[in-house]
């Protein structure tokens, strides 16, 4: 009982570490003002407009880092401090969305996958409890596996999500440093912010595989007491 209570306790704290970790970078730089003086909005307009995505939308969103790309719609989407501010980390996060409007235009073969697995991934995440834990408290083999292959499409869609999002943030500092939006100095504190963003995909991402490790376990010791 209390290696499962210590257990629990990480899986639980992994993702708040990493969820303090990036409100802490996010707040310490959102202080920090550009040299460029440009507002994450002026940034996003222009970083879409050099790779002639023209089309693509810039607004103003609600909520505490509520920043992505909508493909459906064209838009980016920046919360109200990003999209209003002139702060490095705005700057940042206004570059990274526009990676991901970059990739969307160029077919980026891992955001096309992660597309693609977006009903899949629902389907698994809300369904796969359901037969998990019918599966532990029934003793029932075939439908903790059945859990355990939904589970697996979360998970799977969790991992895609990894280097879609490294490879925006690869974008977005190229974008910024090359057309002149941030300075060397500037640089450095820019990458802080998007890996601390980035540690919050790898943390759930993690806890999802050790999850899924869990259960192919539980379901192993099953199958073995059974025989």
């Amino acid at each position: 009982m209390g290696l499962f209570f210590i257990y629990f306790i990480i899986i639980a704290l992994i993702p708040i570490w990493a969820q303090l970790r990036v409100k802490s970078t996010m707040g310490k730089y959102s202080k920090v003002e550009s040299t460029a003086g440009m507002t994450g909005a002026q940034v996003a307009r222009k970083i879409l407009d050099e790779n002639g995505l023209y089309h693509v939308k810039v607004l103003e969103h609600q909520g505490f880092l509520s920043d992505h790309y909508n493909p459906m719609s064209k838009t980016v989407n920046l919360s109200s401090e990003n999209y209003h501010g002139h702060s490095v980390a705005g700057a940042a996060v206004a570059a990274h969305e526009v990676g991901h409007a970059i990739q969307d235009k160029e077919n980026y073969a891992a955001l096309r996958f992660r597309h693609s697995l977006v009903p899949i991934a629902n389907i698994g995440s809300n369904a796969s409890w359901i037969f998990l834990m019918i599966g532990l408290f029934s003793h029932i083999p075939n439908m903790l596996l059945i859990g355990i292959i939904l589970m697996g499409a979360g998970v799977l869609f969790q991992l895609v999500t990894l280097p879609v999002e490294f490879n925006a943030s690869s974008r977005a500092m190229n974008q910024v440093v090359g057309l002149g939006i941030i300075n060397n100095r500037e640089e450095r504190q820019a990458r802080k912010v998007l890996n601390a963003a980035a540690l919050t995909y790898v943390a759930a991402a993690a806890v999802a595989v050790i999850e899924l490790l869990r259960m192919v376990l539980i379901f192993t010791n099953m199958n073995r007491n059974d025989d």
